[in-house]
């Protein structure tokens, strides 16, 4: 078939990466992106959340599956365009879509579907959303309704923080439309996970389990960003938890998402916070994650184009996916200020040790040890013939093996070959899978 990725980011990359291995797949398109998509795929002159032009394309060039990887498109209609033209994609529609646009939708849907998630308001009065900081004095989270690129959820330990994020979002617009409106929730205590289903309107089935380190410091400290890293699957969690996360989460969702007559296909992303034994919805986002879709696509077996294939077409077919039992770790290198201000145009080395031909020490054991390592491109352009940086993540080097030690250890080693100045990574990717099974 005829497959087009839309997005130009590393979870794109990923997306192309495994989709080149479909069987099924003998050519596929992608979005202008960057240098690692554009060795994969035939770029496609038109913007991700050009919508029009990228249904115009697709009916010109016959495309039989359309993979959007980023939210905007989604939330812009991407899906109805499509489908007004008879056009296959994989993705929501817009009115499904409001699950990650607006966090305050996505509150009420699990509010009507029994969902377990924290206490929630919702305010659209500054005022009145300074009173009930006020009122609720201990830990909570302020969050902007709206699309905010991953870094619109202040987690904050008092009343003070609290309000300075609420300012910041209502009264001094830091997140411009998506603050106008907050929800403010409980804080909760536990582990985050992400959990990813494939859905084609009324059913689901798991594409697994990851575990995203979204502060910019180790320890989890600092700023939150897009993402610093991820292991999949979490070994602090077995499979009854996935199955508790169906039954419990994904099926009443989706349940309620059809009685109001959005039925929802494509992936559904619940963020979720695990706290002995119990689980609670943090966030619905509408398609997989980054870095956590980087880390999934080094497990996937079978011909991934045809699941999302069925999956758009209204009927699953698990027969075409499986997720392999090695463990994936991948490790964000970020430029020096993110998720604040950086520079751009830096000079990247070192990734022809990693893809090139020439033997080293680490790819000798790697070989031994089943390792398989894969550098995808997230923020990075070529100038001049000189691969550059060109946005905050700027690389993720994934790394899968037959057990989570190995798997982090090649990712980390992939990590440290590749320089550019001011490089930055987070040095505690999968440090809680360990602390939780010491060896």
């Amino acid at each position: 078939m005829r497959v087009m990725v839309v997005g130009k980011g590393g979870r794109e990359h990923a997306l192309c990466w495994r989709l080149n291995q479909s069987p099924s797949v003998w050519k596929l398109f992608c979005t202008i992106g960057n240098p690692g998509i554009n060795s994969l795929a035939t770029p496609v002159p038109v913007e991700p959340n050009d919508v029009k032009r990228l249904a115009d394309f697709a009916a010109q060039e016959r495309i039989d599956l359309t993979v959007v990887g980023p939210e905007e498109p989604l939330t812009l209609g991407i899906a109805d365009e499509f489908a007004a033209r008879g056009l296959t994609l994989i993705g929501p529609t817009k009115a499904a879509a409001q699950l990650e646009a607006s966090k305050s939708f996505a509150k009420q849907i699990m509010r009507e579907a029994g969902v377990p998630t924290a206490d929630f308001a919702v305010f659209d009065d500054l005022e009145q959303a300074r009173a009930h900081v006020r009122r609720m004095c201990g830990p909570m989270v302020v969050k902007a309704d709206g699309l905010a690129a991953g870094k619109g959820v202040a987690v904050c330990e008092g009343v003070e923080q609290a309000l300075r994020a609420v300012d910041d979002a209502m009264a001094r617009g830091v997140f411009g439309a998506a603050g106008r409106r907050v929800v403010i929730e409980e804080r909760l205590a536990g582990q985050e996970v992400s959990f990813f289903a494939l859905c084609d309107g009324t059913g689901a089935m798991a594409l697994g389990m990851a575990q995203d380190h979204k502060p910019v410091f180790d320890g989890d400290r600092g700023p939150n960003t897009g993402g610093m890293g991820a292991y999949s699957p979490v070994p602090q969690f077995d499979a009854s938890l996935e199955e508790r996360i169906m039954s419990e989460v994904v099926k009443p969702t989706l349940g309620v998402m059809g009685a109001r007559g959005t039925p929802f296909r494509g992936v559904l992303f619940a963020g979720l916070m695990v706290d002995r034994g119990r689980l609670k919805v943090l966030e619905f986002n509408v398609r997989l994650g980054d870095p956590e879709c980087e880390a999934l696509m080094m497990r996937v077996e079978g011909d991934l184009a045809q699941a999302l294939l069925a999956a758009a077409q209204g009927h699953l077919c698990a027969n075409d996916f499986r997720l392999s039992p090695k463990s994936a770790v991948c490790v964000v290198l970020a430029s020096r200020g993110y998720p604040g201000a950086y520079e751009k145009g830096l000079p990247i080395t070192g990734l022809e040790r990693i893809d090139g031909s020439a033997p080293s020490d680490a790819k000798i054991r790697w070989a031994i040890e089943q390792v398989r390592v894969k550098v995808f491109h997230a923020g990075t352009a070529s100038r001049d013939g000189c691969l550059v940086t060109d946005g905050g993540r700027v690389l993720v080097a994934a790394a899968s093996a037959p057990t989570l030690e190995v798997a982090t250890q090649a990712a980390y080693e992939a990590a440290d070959m590749i320089e550019f100045p001011g490089k930055h990574l987070r040095r505690d990717i999968a440090a809680k899978a360990f602390a939780a099974n010491p060896a």
